[in-house]
């Protein structure tokens, strides 16, 4: 039994002869598109700019042929993988009157051979090959990503603010834990709050600041350079990083749309 929103499957009946089927491999600079058109023998492909305007242009033509050889085309279907572009191009090519589809790039079968060729061409080829099976009505041949709305996705900036906040939190939290290890100091825990006392941590071995030694430690920063000064190098410590990081939480917190520091402490993903 067909589900009522299966997006695995199509629910229009496909009519090839008047069907104009089109798939896009998007990069950053340039969309390879490669079409069916009804009444041409040959698959034309085209390689055009990162640009709208070109590809619904590239279309209409596509169409004006299809119509000199006798075929009436009344439905335009185009797909592409989801990627970096987002659905915006799929929202675009609606608003215009052209059925837009975004594939699941997971779903798209491909030859599993240790070597084998990967080319935008061929992968025109198995893309064409995942929608003509969902057009035909073809059951878990390729799976679509449901399109939302602008608001949709303006909605969803919340969730992924904090998945974010959560991630930068445990990379930081990792490194400092490690740091302070290999300096004798296991109990500290850099999520509590008195974390804020950081600076005052002395090292089993001297009782110096391990502030001092775990400089360069911060993910993505190294040691400073020796034209770097004593501040610029102090910027990539770990325990200056976590501070920073976490002030610049509290302060921006209404960005993920509550506080995240609050909600981390209540449900206990802050413990180390």
């Amino acid at each position: 039994m067909q589900k009522a929103n299966d997006l695995g499957r199509s629910s229009t009946v496909l009519e090839q002869d008047s069907t104009l089927i089109a798939v896009i491999e998007m990069s950053l600079s340039s969309w390879l598109v490669a079409g069916i058109v009804p009444g041409l023998d040959r698959h034309p492909l085209k390689k055009l700019g990162a640009d709208e305007d070109a590809l619904i242009q590239l279309l209409h033509r596509w169409r004006e042929e299809a119509t000199k050889f006798g075929h009436a085309i009344t439905r335009i279907a185009v797909a592409f993988e989801a990627g970096r572009d987002g659905f915006w191009l799929a929202r675009w090519l609606r608003a215009r009157g052209v059925e837009a589809f975004v594939i699941h790039a997971t779903s798209v079968a491909v030859p599993r051979e240790h070597r084998r060729a990967k080319t935008d061409r061929l992968d025109t080829e198995h893309l064409k090959r995942a929608l003509l099976g969902r057009l035909r009505g073809e059951p878990n041949h390729c799976q679509m990503a449901a399109i939302p709305s602008l608001d949709e996705e303006d909605a969803r900036r919340p969730n992924r603010e904090r998945e974010n906040l959560v991630s930068q939190q445990t990379s930081i939290v990792n490194r400092m834990k490690a740091c302070l290890a290999r300096l004798g100091i296991r109990k500290f825990k850099p999520t509590l709050r008195q974390s804020k006392q950081l600076e005052t941590l002395r090292t089993p071995e001297g009782g110096t600041s391990a502030a001092q030694h775990c400089r360069g430690d911060a993910p993505g920063h190294g040691p400073p350079s020796p034209r770097q000064g004593a501040d610029q190098g102090d910027r990539g410590g770990s325990i200056t990083a976590f501070a920073g990081f976490r002030e610049r939480c509290e302060r921006d917190g209404q960005i993920a749309g509550a506080d995240y520091w609050r909600w981390s402490r209540n449900s206990g993903h802050a413990r180390a």
